[in-house]
């Protein structure tokens, strides 16, 4: 496992490559990481909302080309909405959404 500076040090250039090549309007770290219980296994689960016409395969891929980096050892999981998306999901519940926002850690926006 990664130590902290470590961490930091990923998560801010995850951030630039995000904000330099996709403009997110928000990045949010969420789950093992964002709660300071990371395992050897762990990866970096990211919430990124962008308002696009492209359809959710697209961006994802988008995302995933951008953060590519060979020799990582530590694999970056991202999960990419529009703010309407996000809208909906919160109109009907979406727990999982409403953790993300609620507990999750904003690194961008």
């Amino acid at each position: 496992m990664a130590d902290q500076p470590e961490i930091s040090e990923l998560l801010e250039d995850i951030v630039r490559r995000l904000v330099e090549g996709y403009s997110p309007q928000k990045v949010i770290l969420f789950g093992s990481y964002a709660r300071g219980e990371s395992g050897e296994d762990s990866d970096i689960d990211l919430l990124i909302i962008k308002d696009t016409e492209k359809p959710p395969a697209e961006r994802w891929k988008e995302v995933k080309r951008l953060l590519r980096e060979r020799g990582r050892r530590i694999a970056v999981s991202p999960l990419v909405y529009t703010n309407e998306e996000i809208s909906q999901r919160l109109a009907m519940r979406d727990f999982f959404i409403t953790e993300i926002l609620e507990e999750g850690i904003v690194l961008y926006g």
